[in-house]
């Protein structure tokens, strides 16, 4: 085991290629141009923009293009240069852009939803364009008709949005902290189940078809991987992040999930190394190390003449634990504890130096990020933030 988990470089410290500036208001989605120093980016503002890099190094707008509401997601087909853009006034826009991205031909148009679309997905392989919207409702459309194919409501509105092919699941994580399961036909759908592990609402989600691994982030600062291909219903929480967990992205190839934050934090997870679950809470009348009764124990209180203490939680052994047996504080990376946590005495002996040793790395992008995308083949990351800045980072990393 202990083999397993020696501290090794996961990445280099991300370094800044090129800053995109222009938008005058917040970018609220950007995509890296496959094989072209390029990038996609639709904004608040309106507009929807190619940026191609320039002899001078600078990124100029090839297409500027302004749409008549806010735009608030999109998404980008490279095989067939399909650009579906969502708007503010719950309509989805699509595009074909030519192979050399100066020109911009409109397709058609979806009323998919009564409010802001907040999530698209388009599957070529289905000729399906999913989306979610503030109206609570999920949707799909046939790319090709344009016909609306079928609709769920959700339990609040979504941000995470996620679809695997093999099995034709789709994956909603809404405001509530639930995320939904369903399995799509053609024109109906059905309910596989819900779960929930957040204390805030699902901000995104990440899905790994190869591990059949899905990545959910949430307000409530913390990233849970549930392993739906293992069948033993497995949630392991990551906990890395000091405000909301805006957006994910996970690299297959070298098995790091990339999570970005509110405080503009970029934490690189390395998931090449056998995680724990985090233990439940134990419940207790007193401390399951020292019996000392915790304050609503009145009897045995009475009965010991003791004043109640305060119960709290060994982060490791789950044990309801008082202040004094639980004074020690310790990082516990395997399960997902990458800040020191509270631990009880006991257990903060017993782990072991190498059990403490990071396995995630922590960079700051100096900007509010609210979305990300990662280009695998370069090794590119894309954040785009509040302060309408698109930035290209170098994430190549280095091999230890």
């Amino acid at each position: 085991m202990a083999a397993e988990i020696q501290p090794k470089a996961l990445t280099r410290k991300p370094v800044l290629l090129s800053k995109v500036e222009g938008s005058q208001d917040v970018v609220s989605m950007a995509a890296i141009v496959p094989k072209e120093d390029g990038v996609i980016s639709v904004s608040e503002d309106r507009t929807v923009r190619v940026w191609l890099k320039r002899e001078s190094g600078q990124y100029w707008p090839s297409i500027y293009h302004a749409m008549p509401s806010p735009c608030s997601c999109m998404s980008f087909n490279p095989e067939t240069r399909r650009l579906s853009v969502g708007l503010d006034n719950g309509s989805i826009s699509e595009f074909i852009l030519s192979e050399d991205y100066n020109k911009m031909t409109p397709v058609k148009s979806y009323q998919a939803h009564q409010g802001r679309v907040m999530m698209i997905l388009f599957v070529l392989e289905m000729e399906w364009v999913l989306s979610t919207g503030q109206d609570k409702q999920f949707t799909w459309h046939c790319s090709e008709s344009g016909q609306r194919l079928g609709g769920y409501r959700t339990s609040a509105g979504a941000c995470g949005l996620q679809f695997d092919v093999e099995t034709r699941h789709v994956f909603i994580g809404d405001h509530s902290g639930q995320v939904t399961i369903l399995k799509l036909e053609q024109e109906n759908c059905s309910l596989v189940t819900t779960f929930k592990g957040h204390t805030g609402g699902v901000t995104a989600l990440c899905w790994d078809p190869v591990q059949r691994v899905l990545f959910s982030g949430s307000s409530d600062h913390s990233i849970i991987m549930w392993d739906i291909g293992g069948r033993k219903g497995t949630a392991i929480e990551l906990q890395g992040h000091n405000d909301k967990v805006q957006c994910l992205s996970y690299a297959p190839h070298t098995r790091q999930l990339i999570s970005c934050g509110a405080d503009g934090g970029i934490v690189i997870w390395n998931m090449d190394v056998e995680r724990q679950e985090t233990p439940e809470w134990l419940d207790s009348d007193s401390c399951q190390k020292c019996d000392q009764p915790f304050f609503w124990n009145f009897k045995q209180m009475w009965d010991s003449k003791k004043i109640g203490l305060r119960q709290h939680h060994c982060r490791k052994c789950g044990k309801a634990v008082c202040g004094k047996c639980s004074s020690k504080r310790s990082s516990i990376p395997l399960m997902g504890f990458e800040f020191e946590v509270r631990v009880c005495d006991s257990c903060h002996e017993s782990i072991t130096d190498e059990e403490r040793a990071p396995t995630a790395t922590f960079h700051d992008s100096k900007h509010n990020i609210v979305h990300v995308h990662f280009d695998a083949t370069r090794g590119w990351l894309l954040t785009s933030g509040t302060d309408k800045i698109i930035k290209l980072w170098d994430m190549t990393p280095v091999v230890s």
